[in-house]
């Protein structure tokens, strides 16, 4: 479903990141994302990493096959996840950074030390029929940095809304001007731009009202409210901020 030309897909990392806690079959992950479908979301998120702490190798197999819209797969530019993502075939990888001892994803790509090696994983998921996207920080150097990448080579990038979402003062100011500028430089290369990080119902509003945004990726704010509300009212509730910040973009 699109919401006045944003998409939003769900990460359901965290539904597995309560099943590991216990080692036990449930909550599902992907039953979690067909809810999440049922109730307007364009499609599923989930990052497969390297130390395997929430989402397991059969979850994305089984997502591969149940998830009706685009599924995305987040995953470290290494040979393992590239073997993966080129058996499994999903309709996307963003490529992420990742270090075993973080907590969360803590950063966007560093584009400029690591070009090379990640044109050529690029290069081999695009081959094998995958789109890619590009996990960045809002920072008009890095976007620059992804002309290389162009020609149909990567569809798109990811801009990480952390900084933005942790900005003090309210969720405007500098950061949303940051996040303004790097979507604009990103599109005018000809690349699609994605959102994420950190956002929920209450800060997502500006960054949904940014005209070249087309996607948002939320995970963790969706599935802690879900606790409260259930997963179906929290997707709900999202679609609800991210429509009434379209519709009046300058409140």
């Amino acid at each position: 479903m699109t919401t006045g030309g944003i998409r939003l897909s769900v990460n359901v990392d965290h539904v597995a990141t309560l099943r590991q806690a216990r080692g036990t079959s449930y909550p599902d992950p992907v039953a979690a994302a067909a809810i999440a479908e049922n109730a307007g979301a364009s499609g599923i998120t989930v990052h497969l990493r390297g130390d395997r702490r929430h989402i397991q190798d059969g979850d994305v197999e089984r997502l591969s096959r149940a998830v009706k819209g685009k599924l995305n797969l987040e995953m470290a530019a290494t040979e393992e996840m590239v073997a993966i993502a080129l058996r499994l075939r999903p309709q996307q990888c963003t490529l992420v950074p990742e270090r075993p001892e973080e907590v969360t994803t803590e950063g966007g790509l560093d584009l400029a030390s690591q070009s090379k090696r990640l044109l050529g994983v690029c290069e081999r998921l695009r081959a094998g029929g995958i789109e890619v996207s590009l996990f960045i920080d809002p920072d008009p150097r890095a976007v620059s940095r992804l002309e290389p990448f162009g020609g149909g080579l990567v569809a798109g990038f990811e801009l990480n809304t952390d900084a933005y979402t942790k900005a003090r003062g309210g969720f405007g100011g500098s950061r949303r001007a940051e996040l303004a500028r790097s979507a604009a430089i990103g599109v005018s290369l000809g690349f699609k731009a994605y959102a994420g990080h950190g956002l929920t119902a209450e800060n997502v509003g500006p960054v949904a009202a940014l005209g070249e945004i087309e996607e948002l990726n939320i995970g963790h704010a969706l599935i802690s409210r879900a606790l409260l509300l259930g997963l179906d009212d929290a997707v709900r509730e999202m679609l609800v901020a991210i429509r009434r910040a379209i519709a009046a973009p300058g409140s």
